[in-house]
């Protein structure tokens, strides 16, 4: 089906966001009316700068508090209407948007309602335009589609219609069901918006926490089937208020909002896309600094070994059990200090991995390689962080060790297993795009948000995983866009003794984070241990915690430039990343300064 993106969704001028729109592969635009207000641009220009991006207008928007009103101030509201139809002849819109009055004098009066609707559709029709009735979900006395459906079916004009609008709809509670008993050619317009399930006022949930389909908790995939089982043949138009979204970069964001398209319409059998080729491990973690020494010695310390270099970058490869870093000093090196750069995603498939990737807009890497060197396919994720689908020593495809030489080392240490997750912060305004793009792109369903207190806000967190939990990945992100402490990465490891491994980290010379005392004392207040296990835990910086399903012990180094480790024992089925330990980490971090 054609996409369309409503200008309001995205940040800048009206020209920036219509650049954005088309970049991102969108085939129409809703003008806001706000955004035609602001621009210097007249409605002329503005059509042919839409023609030569290949957008069409299918949609301006809103005209409000039209009907209902006392006839005095319905012919006021014509006059107004006159001339936004005079205005929509110039820029090229044959559709206009009309909301279900909010205005104070507005009657409870469906028949003064339709009979004004009515002639307000006549004289749009004299211009060659149709008005689409929306119901607000806050209007006065139509609040529902339902509601707006009977209204336009009483004033009965070809050129009066219906917009179906998913937030209007499902953020009231109301079913679905009852829209495949509209006319599809009475269907005007369908806008979509997801949201989070909020328990707030419906004006403000609206205007300020709409997201992009997939990022929410509506049933969008359903709605959708209603309004095709309808017989509705128009374009799927995102109409998103958010301010996360207002503040950000207009390109990315567009290229997100057109995902999220291509995922409703794959999810409702509108668009075939490659299938989903779920990662089963962790490959390698790769590390970029301009200083390998620091990083060195906390691998070191960790019991992980140098065992073989790239044949042709400088890239070594350091590994204890299936853990495997990669340490690069070459040009990727950032000057802000070291960072996890790249992932390395173990893939049954890697060639239809990338396939999918590509097919949802994620932005393909050219990678700089010898003749010999293994052919990788690898994506950007939304925070910049490289992706490769790759294979481990799998006879069937090419390993991307075959591109490593041996060298001489001592076998490395037995502590540490595999790495058991993985834990990104991301750009603030990103972590919705993160998290629809590790599902959609990645095939890695996302769990509910976690809040936890910083010291200076807020850090929210929402883990994506597969299902046996060889892959996991915490998506987070810190109090405030100018948080750049906030973008620590960490990487943890698995172990089947917290206590031996921290012991052998700190006998090699590592630094555990410090943990405060009273925070062991309060595990004394929470929990039973037996003679002597509190008191290792306290000297080792190790927290705790336990539910229903298990126990989770845990310990964090040092952090080098960005990044530091994790050491994780999991005992039992515990599935979680130990929230509830959370602050007493972030606060014991904050006081702490990175090395490296």
């Amino acid at each position: 089906m054609r996409t369309a993106i409503a200008t309001v969704s995205l940040s800048g001028s009206l020209t920036e966001k219509l650049t954005a729109a088309a970049r991102a592969g969108f085939d129409g635009v809703e003008i806001f009316e706000n955004d035609l207000l602001a621009s210097p641009l007249s409605p002329e220009e503005i059509r042919a700068r839409c023609a030569d991006l290949g957008l069409t207008i299918d949609l301006y928007q809103p005209m409000r508090d039209i009907e209902a009103v006392p006839a005095d101030e319905f012919d006021r509201n014509l006059r107004r209407a006159q001339h936004k139809f005079e205005l929509m002849r110039r820029l090229g819109a044959d559709t206009v948007l009309v909301c279900s009055s909010v205005h104070p004098l507005a009657e409870d009066d469906d028949a003064l309602a339709a009979a004004q609707l009515h002639r307000l559709a006549d004289l749009a029709q004299d211009f060659g335009i149709r008005v689409a009735y929306e119901a607000l979900a806050w209007g006065r006395h139509v609040s529902t589609y339902d509601h707006a459906w009977r209204v336009v079916e009483a004033a009965d004009h070809p050129a009066l219609g219906t917009c179906l609008d998913s937030f209007h709809i499902l953020a009231r509670g109301s079913d679905p069901k009852g829209i495949e008993d509209i006319p599809g050619e009475k269907i005007f317009f369908l806008q979509l918006a997801d949201a989070p399930l909020m328990a707030m006022d419906v004006l403000q949930w609206s205007r300020h926490y709409r997201c992009f389909p997939g990022q929410g908790g509506f049933d969008l995939a359903g709605l959708v089937r209603h309004v095709r089982a309808a017989g509705y043949q128009g374009p799927l138009s995102l109409e998103v208020f958010n301010d996360v979204f207002r503040q950000a970069e207009a390109g990315p964001t567009a290229v997100d909002a057109h995902r999220s398209l291509l995922m409703l319409q794959e999810a409702t059998g509108l668009a075939a896309l490659p299938e989903p080729v779920v990662p089963t491990g962790v490959a390698f973690t790769e590390l970029v600094t301009p200083d390998a020494e620091p990083v060195a010695a906390l691998l070191g310390a960790l019991g992980f070994a140098r065992t073989a270099r790239h044949r042709s970058k400088p890239v070594d490869l350091w590994r204890q059990g299936e853990a495997r870093v990669l340490v690069n000093t070459g040009p990727a090196a950032r000057r802000d200090g070291t960072q996890l750069a790249a992932i390395g995603l173990e893939s049954p498939d890697p060639a239809g991995a990338a396939r999918r990737a590509e097919a949802l807009l994620a932005p393909v890497l050219p990678r700089r390689r010898a003749p010999q060197d293994v052919a990788l396919d690898a994506v950007a994720a939304p925070d910049g962080t490289e992706l490769f689908f790759c294979a481990t020593d799998r006879p069937e495809l090419p390993s991307w060790t075959d591109d490593f030489r041996p060298v001489p080392h001592t076998e490395p240490a037995r502590h540490l297993k595999r790495v058991d997750h993985l834990a990104l912060t991301q750009p603030w305004h990103q972590f919705d795009e993160a998290a629809l793009f590790h599902r959609t792109v990645l095939g890695l369903p996302a769990r509910e948000s976690v809040d936890v207190a910083d010291p200076y806000g807020l850090f929210r967190s929402r883990p994506v995983s597969n299902a046996d939990g060889s892959v996991r990945i915490a998506l987070s992100v810190g109090p405030a866009p100018t948080d750049d402490s906030g973008r620590a990465q960490h990487i943890a490891l698995t172990t089947d003794d917290v206590v031996a491994a921290a012991r052998a980290f700190r006998a090699a010379g590592g630094r555990l984070l410090a943990v405060p005392a009273n925070y062991h004392d309060d595990l004394a207040a929470r929990f039973e241990f037996a003679d002597g296990e509190l008191e290792t835990y306290r000297e080792l910086g190790i927290l705790y915690d336990r539910d229903a399903d298990g126990v989770f012990r845990h310990c964090y180094t040092e952090t080098v430039g960005r990044v530091f480790f994790e050491l994780v024992q999991r005992d039992g089925d515990y599935r979680g990343y130990g929230a509830p330990n959370a602050p007493v980490r972030l606060a014991a971090q904050h006081g702490r300064r990175p090395v490296g």
